[in-house]
């Protein structure tokens, strides 16, 4: 399992490396004016619906039955279920893309009603999301088999995907004087990206004889397993989508700036988020659906205690750097071109706001895995929806004090407040099993994680004094520096406290 996460996570470290530099690319040509703002609601929504309709609801249903059909029915029946679902899906998309075509005014309002009182804005989102929202379409297909590749092990394909679109938004915005402004030309990146990644997991899949082939769909017993866990599946990815349209809806009403604000908090965020919780569920869903299916529930819960205690070593350093010098990170990585230091200060204070919530946000995916393997999608609906409401009535609240920030703040809280409702729950049903090496991981965890603190809370300020006396870089020096040698100590801290516990993170 290590090895799988680490596989994973390498490749979704090269996405976010080089969507680290789309994104620098997007803050320098556009900064955080109103084509920026549109561009953000353009490439949100079919990427919000992208996580309702496939990635998230699709996914969580179809992985865990096609698991099942593999271990008790073979390739042959596994393929056959896959064609139909990938004809069904196909058919879906198709309707769902020329309803939206048609209302994208009414979608837009919806999604962020507060760009009706600019009318430039407003027909410019409307316009750059007609462009994006056919990436929805490619994207889902690529969900189906990036599924299929990972409960036949191979994971590489599917998490290298999303490098695809970050060089194609960043060859897109080069071109931009071809386009009548840098946001058509992002918005055409998105879908011609969307053409790549379906192609590149097809190859894949084809490669090693499982693509699925286009299947007139009929019932059986596979395909009401899908449905019956598909519904509540797709209500509770709903329900975190909800959330994050809320942001949308909600920052559309303040000042311009404040939705490329958040997107840029989110990008950075996101990293940590991708590469080590992603990652870890995207490896333990399949094994502990296989295990489950074998009926090695202990080795199941096992995976889980392994998988869990790797996110929490990893993520820790993130949410002490968020927490500790958000400022810094925003202004080395962002503050160029129309990116300026008003704009580096307010993502840097929603970034530090969203760091709250990132140790629950790491392990949501691993907490999900207990319900999913057993193929219940109702649990977790249940928790998010709860989780979605406390969410939406806190950024109601907070936005009025802290406004941006208090957004991030919101999301934050109630990523906790989903965690805590799917680890209790899983405890209840003895569907989760916390180990005493776990609980010795997290104790070793926190203390690395405190002297990391007390490092990044004291370095800077002499450090700074040097970096001043470049000539430039200075910010960026800074950070590198800072990030070396807080990785260092943090590490050695780490593998020291294991080691004084008598713990180690399995390579299993």
């Amino acid at each position: 399992m290590f090895k799988k996460i680490l596989s994973v996570g390498g490749w979704t470290l090269v996405s976010r490396v080089t969507g680290f530099i789309r994104d620098v690319v997007i803050a320098a040509v556009m900064g955080t004016g109103p084509i920026a703002d549109a561009f953000v609601v353009a490439f949100k929504i079919p990427n919000n619906f992208r996580q309702i309709f496939s990635e998230g609801a699709f996914n969580n249903a179809f992985l865990p039955t096609y698991a099942q059909v593999l271990e008790k029915g073979g390739e042959e029946k596994a393929r056959s279920f896959a064609g139909r679902m990938t004809t069904l899906m196909l058919l879906v998309q198709i309707a769902l893309l020329v309803l939206a075509f048609l209302a994208m005014p009414t979608v837009v309002n919806l999604l962020a009603p507060g760009f009706s009182q600019d009318p430039e804005k407003f027909d410019l989102a409307v316009t750059l999301t007609r462009i994006t929202f056919p990436y929805l379409l490619f994207i889902t297909l690529t969900t189906i088999l990036s599924a299929v590749l990972n409960a036949h092990e191979r994971f590489a394909a599917a998490a290298g995907a999303p490098v695809l679109l970050n060089l194609s938004l960043i060859v897109a915005l080069a071109l931009a004087f071809l386009f009548p402004n840098a946001g058509h030309a992002a918005a055409w990146g998105v879908t011609v990206s969307g053409v790549l990644q379906l192609g590149l997991v097809w190859w894949d899949a084809q490669r090693k004889h499982i693509a699925p082939r286009l299947e007139a769909p009929r019932s059986d017993p596979a395909m009401r397993r899908f449905f019956k866990t598909l519904g509540p599946a797709v209500i509770g990815s709903a329900g975190v989508q909800i959330a994050i349209f809320a942001d949308t809806i909600i920052a559309s009403f303040l000042p311009t700036g404040a939705v490329s604000s958040l997107y840029y908090a989110d990008r950075i965020y996101q990293l940590p988020l991708g590469v080590i919780g992603i990652a870890a569920g995207t490896v333990l869903l399949p094994e502990m659906s296989r295990r489950i299916a074998g009926g090695d529930v202990a080795g199941a819960h096992a995976a889980q205690n392994r998988a869990v205690g790797l996110t929490l070593a990893l993520a820790a350093p993130f949410l002490v750097a968020f927490v500790a010098m958000p400022d810094l990170i925003m202004t080395a990585l962002f503050q160029r071109g129309a990116f300026d230091a008003e704009a580096a200060s307010r993502a840097g204070a929603a970034l530090a706001a969203y760091a709250i919530g990132l140790p629950a946000a790491v392990l949501i995916r691993s907490a999900l895995a207990s319900f999913y393997a057993r193929s219940d999608t109702v649990t977790p609906l249940y928790a998010s929806l709860t989780a979605v409401a406390a969410n939406v009535l806190l950024k109601i609240v907070l936005m009025g004090p802290f406004g941006v920030v208090g957004l991030a703040l919101g999301t934050a809280l109630g990523v906790w407040i989903n965690l805590l409702l799917l680890l209790a729950l899983a405890y209840r049903r003895g569907w989760n099993d916390p180990s005493k090496g776990l609980i010795r991981t997290c104790i070793a965890v926190v203390i690395a994680s405190l002297v990391l603190a007390a490092f990044a809370w004291l370095a800077p300020a002499p450090l700074s004094r040097w970096t001043l006396t470049l000539p430039a870089w200075r910010s960026e020096t800074q950070l590198a520096i800072l990030g070396a040698c807080g990785a260092a100590i943090y590490g050695a801290v780490l593998l020291a406290g294991m080691r004084m516990l008598g713990v180690r993170l399995a390579r299993r």
